[in-house]
């Protein structure tokens, strides 16, 4: 095993072994998703083969819950994005895709669109945020797709009002272009909008959604649309390699998610909401400067920035859970600026137990390992 191999193991065994753990919880191991997929009713049916049965099952669930004719279960949502955006470039005459420089396609699919499917991009706005309604409306050049990702997690899991996401879904319409929601996250947006699922997703003509992020499942994604799309789509899907023999341990874990998690996004969100203010209160007057982005949640997810490199922190974090059995935050990644850096925090189940009280005491803990580090390494 490589040094980072095995610092890997060391961080997960240690969090495994906390008594307390703030942002995403605890990591399964093999055996805990087994043994979680074992509770599923439907286990000595038959397994699925190249997308039925339980797939099938999970993809009219996916689509009664957004209000759709028709969902495709796909292994990754790079790959259901894809299909969507290439079936929409032929039916549309034009292969632009209007979307955020901050989007998941821009920042973690390696060029996949131009690569793969021929598509180019084009950004509304550089702003942190959503595009509006006039930034779409001006755009200087036509495209066919405007993708509006929902909510802009490299941003900082920003979400726009209601009235701002219908003006700029409206003015996509004006410019004659379909529309299409990244929505791996979309699952807890309800809560911020004020709207249900169906009232969302009925917004655009596609809708993109994950099960491994917001409703702890193993692995794969659905694409959400009119039922003719859908079956263009699964051919794309047939195409790129994504119709595989079985995949029901993912859509069992995707079954479980959305009878277990999806009910209680809602809880998380609003104690998000205090966490975010402890970790506010905790931080203030202890470091030179942080940043907890947006400061009021619009999800259950949120970023924290600090004002030392990712490896320092990423060591008080390590050392916090083996000597404390106690973890606040997760792993840290360098900002574009230098010497300063963010985690994202996630506030689920094994945050519920945290008080505010609980969380400015786990910050002035993890503060102290921070200041300790040098020592420590030395």
């Amino acid at each position: 095993m490589s040094d980072e191999d095995d610092l890997r193991a060391r961080r997960f065994a240690a969090i495994r072994a906390c008594d307390r753990v703030l942002s995403y919880g605890k990591p399964r191991s093999m055996g805990d998703h087994l043994a979680r997929l074992s509770a599923y009713e439907g286990l000595d049916g038959r397994p699925d083969m190249y997308g039925d049965g339980v797939v099938a099952e999970l993809e009219r669930r996916v689509a009664e819950l957004l209000g759709t004719e028709a969902a495709a279960f796909f292994p990754t949502g790079t790959m259901a994005q894809q299909a969507a955006l290439r079936c929409w470039a032929g039916r549309t005459g034009n292969s632009t895709v209007a979307l955020h420089p901050l989007a998941h396609p821009e920042m973690h699919e390696r060029g996949a669109l131009s690569a793969l499917s021929g598509l180019r991009t084009v950004h509304p706005t550089t702003e942190r945020r959503l595009p509006d309604a006039d930034e779409v409306r001006d755009l200087d050049e036509p495209f066919g797709t405007l993708m509006l990702e929902l909510p802009l997690r490299d941003a900082g899991f920003i979400l726009p009002t209601w009235e701002g996401l219908t003006e700029t879904v409206a003015a996509a319409r004006e410019r004659d272009a379909v529309v299409h929601f990244d929505g791996a996250r979309l699952w807890e947006c309800p809560t911020h909008f004020g709207r249900s699922l169906p009232e969302i997703a009925a917004l655009a003509d596609s809708v993109y959604v994950s099960f491994y992020k917001s409703l702890d499942g193993i692995s794969g994604a659905c694409l959400a649309a009119s039922a003719d799309l859908i079956a263009e789509a699964k051919t794309w899907r047939h195409r790129y390699g994504g119709l595989l023999f079985q995949q029901w341990p993912a859509a069992v874990a995707a079954l479980h998610g959305l009878d277990h998690e999806l009910p209680r996004l809602p809880e998380y969100v609003a104690h998000a909401k205090v966490v975010a203010a402890a970790l506010r209160e905790g931080l203030a007057g202890a470091v030179p400067f942080f940043q907890v982005h947006p400061e009021t949640p619009y999800t259950h997810q949120f970023q924290v920035w600090l004002p030392y490199p990712a490896d320092v922190l990423d060591a008080a974090c390590l050392r916090q859970a083996e000597e404390t059995k106690s973890q606040v935050f997760g792993r840290w990644f360098a900002t574009e600026v230098p010497g300063l850096s963010a985690t994202e925090m996630t506030v689920a189940a094994s945050a519920l137990e945290w008080t505010a009280s609980d969380v400015t005491a786990g910050v002035a803990d993890f503060l102290a390992f921070v200041g300790g580090s040098d020592r420590a390494e030395a």
